[in-house]
């Protein structure tokens, strides 16, 4: 698998995006996932970006998108957000990437006042859209996993049924691995995905709350889930998930040691060897 990085790291440091995947490619990796606004983005700012990354021979793999609304009771709302994520599977294909990775929502009121079953069926529903124009374009869609009580899709379990409900070639999973710990999902677990994961996510945390540290600064052991994501044989990229450094003046370095101990840990049980 190849090592790539999103580049919200940079972004949320307050750099400019040409700068922050110039430190990407320098630093060494393979690939870049895009966070950006498909809705508000500039015609000449996605070329720019699409540009940039050809000259830095840094493929962009995702794009994350959180849209929340994909299982709102309004049909209004549902409607809006298929709209605008079929903005990002657009530009996803402009940009000849391979998937768009997808947030979906929580379960509103703590699931009593509307069915839970009547949200989960609301996903089901826009996704398959999603994925029906997904497939038109040649993009994939990657699911995420949120480790929140209430989230949709918060544990191997939800995620292995959802895309067995869904039922679609387009639609499979995200893996992110602090988000596993956080649900207090062994790496075992992960032979449910089995053919049904394409993407997967690298951070750490304290063990309690979402955290998305450098590897090594929280307490997530990542041999056992990087050997059973290898198992998995996923002709995918493991991304780095970098959010707000507590000191965005050594954004740098930040992701300089979140590259170099992913790395290594990728490299101890030969997963990054099968690019």
């Amino acid at each position: 698998m190849r090592l790539g990085i999103i580049n919200s790291a940079f972004e949320q440091a307050g750099m400019a995006t040409k700068t922050g995947l110039e430190h990407i490619s320098r630093i060494g990796f393979d690939c870049v996932d895009i966070f950006t606004e498909a809705c508000t983005l500039k015609a000449s700012e996605a070329k720019e970006i699409h540009k940039t990354c050809k000259a830095l021979k840094l493929p962009i793999i995702s794009l994350p998108v959180v849209a929340v609304g994909l299982i709102d009771f309004n049909d209004p709302v549902r409607e809006y957000h298929v709209a605008r994520c079929k903005k990002f599977i657009d530009l996803a294909k402009r940009w000849e990437a391979d998937n768009i990775l997808l947030v979906l929502g929580e379960y509103i009121w703590q699931r009593e006042v509307i069915p839970p079953q009547a949200q989960w069926d609301w996903a089901i529903e826009t996704c398959r859209e999603l994925g029906d124009y997904a497939d038109k374009k040649g993009v994939d869609i990657a699911l995420e996993l949120e480790p929140f009580r209430m989230s949709l899709l918060n544990n191997v379990k939800s995620m292995a049924k959802f895309i067995k409900d869904c039922n679609h070639p387009r639609v499979k999973a995200n893996i992110d691995i602090s988000h596993l710990v956080l649900s207090d999902t062994c790496a075992d677990e992960l032979k449910k995905l089995k053919g049904n994961a394409i993407h997967v996510h690298i951070s750490d945390c304290d063990g309690k709350i979402h955290g998305d540290l450098p590897p090594g600064r929280g307490v997530v052991k990542f041999e056992p889930y990087l050997q059973a994501i290898k198992e998995l044989k996923i002709d995918g990229v493991v991304s780095i998930e970098l959010e707000y450094s507590p000191n965005p003046k050594r954004i740098v370095q930040w992701v300089e040691e979140a590259y170099r101990e992913t790395a290594r840990r990728m490299d101890l049980v030969g997963l990054r060897a099968l690019s």
